[in-house]
């Protein structure tokens, strides 16, 4: 037997798991919007494409939409991104952040320009986002995730400001957790080891050292998206091991 109406609503989104019992454990994307912030990069596709396969509505977010114009790098960004859900669709369960830049090289030898980009578009923009978006998904009681990265556990030596600002919104992200809790807000840090976007071969400086083949990006997308619907608060780099590419 479902869950009643008043279960759902109790839990924002999640339905009753029979084999779990009564806790609020498995989220239904059925129907549910989601924006995809960054949804042209390889990684975004491939969740997009993941959301779509669970029945969610998907807007994708980013410099060229296709949705809903932004910059992640603006303040205004989040304001943009609710005002274009709700104007598309009405309401916003979700929200994904795989949008990121990375660069190569010493720190002695990083240019104060790359290094300011870097955190701009992978902490300081995301939090900005951020922090305009939770109201609206406290209202849904919905979800936010957002890839931050194995160098987040585990930084690397010549990407250590690449390091450094995915660690910085990684920590930012467990203590949002904490703050919005009680609002019914999911929080989802996501840390998959080097993975076969194309991202390594577009840096603002430098080049990328020879890496081992990487992770496939459908893969990691069921898995970003399994982490969604399960309610887990993290999916760290170990618990990528079989989503290796072929």
């Amino acid at each position: 037997m479902g869950p009643s109406a008043g279960e759902q609503a109790r839990c924002g989104g999640f339905r009753r798991s029979p084999e779990r019992g009564p806790s609020c454990s498995v989220r239904s994307l059925e129907g549910a919007v989601v924006v995809v912030v960054g949804a042209s990069g390889g990684m975004g596709t491939a969740i997009a494409a993941e959301l779509r396969t669970r029945g969610a509505v998907v807007l994708g977010a980013g410099r060229s939409g296709p949705d809903i114009v932004l910059d992640i790098r603006d303040s205004r960004a989040g304001d943009a991104l609710v005002r274009g859900a709700l104007g598309l669709q009405g309401r916003l369960d979700g929200v994904v952040v795989a949008a990121g830049v990375v660069a190569f090289g010493q720190l002695s030898d990083t240019d104060e320009v790359t290094i300011e980009e870097l955190f701009l578009t992978n902490a300081v923009g995301p939090m900005w986002l951020i922090r305009s978006v939770l109201p609206t998904l406290a209202a849904s009681r919905g979800f936010l995730a957002a890839l931050t990265g194995v160098v987040a556990e585990l930084p690397v030596a010549k990407m250590v400001p690449y390091s450094a600002s995915k660690a910085a919104l990684s920590h930012a992200l467990a203590g949002v957790r904490r703050e919005v809790r009680r609002d019914g807000v999911a929080v989802i840090d996501v840390r998959p080891p080097h993975t076969e976007t194309g991202l390594a071969t577009r840096p603002l400086e430098g080049s990328a050292p020879a890496l081992p083949r990487g992770l496939d990006p459908a893969a990691v997308a069921r898995r970003v998206v399994e982490a969604i619907e399960a309610g887990e608060d993290e999916v760290p780099a170990a618990a990528f091991g079989a989503a290796r590419s072929a």
